[in-house]
């Protein structure tokens, strides 16, 4: 499945910015999706993610704040971020896991996606 990410940009301190991710190839329902960020001299870090059953999961810093959701028509799942702060400042990634397990558990570990879209960059400003 080939990951398409958008919705990047410049934002100010408690702005809101929405992430698209759009996929193409394979049966896109059948896929646990989710979202990771990395800053700048950083690792990778789960931010979000959704089961094809719809459960949804959230590190835990952001919970209250960002909302995963999926559209399996469009073959699209979204992040909404709400009251964004400076230390959101990363590149977004989003990513897709095939396991039969993805229909209940929303993995957190970056080795359990298969596949990944190539990152849009979001920067929060003061």
């Amino acid at each position: 499945v080939q990951l398409q990410a958008s919705g990047g940009g410049l934002v100010q301190s408690g702005g809101s910015l929405r992430l698209s991710c759009a996929a193409s190839g394979r049966t896109f329902s059948n896929y646990g999706m989710g979202w990771f960020r990395q800053a700048p001299g950083k690792e990778r870090e789960f931010v979000a993610g959704v089961s094809t059953a719809g459960l949804t999961d959230y590190a835990d810093i952001l919970k209250g704040r960002f909302t995963i959701s999926r559209d399996n028509a469009k073959k699209t799942v979204y992040l909404e971020m709400n009251s964004l702060k400076n230390e959101d400042t990363a590149v977004y990634y989003c990513a897709a896991r095939g396991s039969p397990t993805a229909y209940l558990v929303v993995s957190k570990a970056v080795s359990e996606y298969d596949y990944w879209g190539q990152g849009t960059l979001v920067t929060v400003s003061s």
